[in-house]
């Protein structure tokens, strides 16, 4: 017997009739999706094994299934294990002007132009290749957090047409991490070169903001 256990991680309040998916090494064979029950809890009647676990379509565990694997998520929103980045692709655009000085960014398939920043040159390059290429340029190893953060920051310029405020992320995090973890603070720890509103952004392949910091 292998059950999963979906919750959310700050609250630790069971995630209901959520989808869950098994997908076994051994055969490549998939069993589900069994939605969770009032406890968060989705039962599969299979041996033990090796395999991936996938909540609501995305990979969050992959190692071995034996008994209960609990799934904590900071929020509904969170990307899989892999930080697939954001939901949708934003319009694009050059927004180039006469004698800036530009970067080159070389992903796996391709070049990329920055400003002299790091801003993209066409927010529409964007890419979760190219937010993990920029982020070793500035020393920085993106996690689940940073790309929760990478995440929302562009989720929220989809929906509003603007980058979101130092203000929004606070309120925003502080819901779904908790008030130390959603503090100023530790977003700054996060994104030490500017904070979540200047690196965030960058790496969110967002244009800068009036003010930011």
């Amino acid at each position: 017997m292998i059950a999963v256990r979906v919750f959310m991680r700050v609250t630790k309040e069971p995630l209901k009739r959520t989808p869950v998916v098994l997908r076994m090494d051994a055969g490549d064979m998939q069993f589900g999706p069994v939605l969770t029950d009032r406890g968060g809890v989705a039962t599969f009647d299979l041996p033990v094994g090796s395999g991936k676990v996938l909540v609501s379509g995305v990979e969050r565990f992959h190692g071995r299934l034996d008994g209960e694997i609990e799934i904590g998520l900071w929020s509904i929103t969170q990307s899989g294990n892999e930080s697939a980045g954001a939901p949708d692709r934003l319009s694009g655009g050059s927004n180039a002007y006469p004698g800036m000085s530009t970067r080159q960014v070389q992903l796996d398939d391709r070049t990329v132009l920055t400003d002299s920043e790091g801003y993209l040159v066409n927010p529409g390059d964007w890419s979760e290749g190219f937010a993990n290429a920029q982020a070793r340029i500035e020393g920085l190893t993106l996690n689940a957090e940073h790309w929760e953060v990478i995440r929302h920051l562009r989720e929220h310029f989809a929906r509003h047409g603007s980058q979101a405020t130092v203000r929004d992320m606070i309120k925003h995090f502080r819901k779904v991490w908790g008030s130390e973890t959603g503090s100023s603070r530790y977003l700054h720890r996060l994104f030490p070169r500017g904070g979540p509103q200047k690196q965030g952004n960058r790496l969110a392949g967002l244009l800068r903001t009036k003010g930011e910091h």
